[in-house]
């Protein structure tokens, strides 16, 4: 199971006098983490963290879905407290916002055919066709840390994906998140092998929730929540519920 919290928010007791409510503000372009159902309505397991996070917390919560290319913008102009919607740390980002600990790492990970699991060894890739998305970052620690590996490099993870089912690659590398969804369509074809790989400088720092730059008390209520959710098992839970093919 994912197990990102930090244990010194344990020690954070929020003051939450100047935290009545919070506002979040999310989009509706990346299930399964925040999505129109079929009934309009927005769900995913952004929408679901963020309820229980309020819950947690016991304050009312609200929340707005927004344009991808407008959720930033409105967090500035104070049309909201907090972003979970997918907003990457960049520089660019860390300028308008502080971010909360992260509550989901997205790791690389290693895709064989369901036969070829049990008997996959990283350091044996010298023999093996190795498929990745040309240029990606996925590529380039492949490159820098299986470097004899006999490296099959396509356009997209999709087409990487389907050379392994078609046997055209005898693995494949990329983001686990992602296969994951690829797995849950073709469940009798591939699985996952050997453990994930955590960088967060190459593949990102992950996902987190995202504050106006300066308003901590509301970024450590969040922190403080998200320890207790991973205590009393609701992060488990919402992982296992949106997540059926489990990419960790």
């Amino acid at each position: 199971m994912p197990n990102h919290a930090d244990a010194d928010a344990r020690e954070i007791l929020p003051d939450l006098q100047p935290v009545p409510a919070i506002r979040f503000l999310t989009t509706t372009d990346f299930p399964p983490f925040n999505f129109r159902d079929s009934a309009g309505e927005v769900v995913g397991y952004n929408i679901d963290l963020a309820r229980r996070i309020c819950t947690e917390i016991d304050i009312a919560c609200t929340i707005q879905a927004w344009p991808w290319d407008q959720v930033v913008s409105a967090l500035e102009d104070n049309q909201g407290d907090a972003v979970i919607a997918g907003v990457a740390m960049t520089p660019e980002t860390a300028n308008a916002i502080d971010f909360s600990a992260i509550y989901l790492a997205l790791p690389g990970r290693f895709v064989t055919r369901a036969e070829d699991v049990d008997g996959f060894d990283p350091d044996a890739l010298a023999t093996l066709k190795v498929g990745v998305r040309d240029g990606s970052a996925h590529d380039a620690f492949l490159q820098h840390y299986f470097p004899t590996a006999a490296r099959v490099a396509f356009a997209s993870e999709g087409e990487a994906l389907a050379a392994l089912e078609a046997s055209e690659v005898k693995a494949y590398f990329g983001d686990a998140m992602r296969a994951a969804f690829w797995l849950n369509d073709n469940p009798a074809c591939c699985n996952f092998a050997s453990e994930p790989y955590f960088r967060p400088n190459q593949f990102g720092e992950g996902l987190a929730v995202g504050v106006r730059a300066g308003q901590d008390k509301i970024r450590h209520a969040i922190d403080w929540a998200l320890v207790r959710l991973k205590d009393n098992g609701t992060l488990d839970e919402l992982y296992l519920r949106w997540f059926p093919v489990g990419f960790y």
